[in-house]
C-alpha cells in the first residue's frame, strides 16, 4: 500500500511540475538584460594576450558585410 501511494505522489508532482508556468516579471528581466548587455565588453571581460594579433582594424571593416548566415 506504501508504493502505490508514493508513486501516485511521484505522478502528481511530476504533472504539477510539467503544467506549471510561473508568473514572468518582465521588468525584472529586463533590467537584468540591460544589465548584462551594456557593460559586456571583449576588452574588459577578456584581456588581450601580448602574443595575439589585434583583430578588431577587420572587425570594423567587415561588419557591416556580415549579412549572420
Amino acid at each position: 500500500m506504501g508504493r502505490g501511494r508514493q508513486k501516485a505522489k511521484a505522478t502528481r508532482q511530476a504533472r504539477e511540475m510539467k503544467y506549471f508556468s510561473p508568473e514572468t516579471d518582465y521588468t525584472a528581466l529586463e533590467k537584468e538584460l540591460s544589465k548584462s548587455t551594456g557593460s559586456s565588453n571583449r576588452s574588459s571581460a577578456y584581456p588581450r594576450r601580448d602574443d595575439e594579433e589585434d583583430y578588431s582594424q577587420y572587425a570594423d571593416k567587415y561588419s557591416d558585410d556580415y549579412d549572420g548566415r
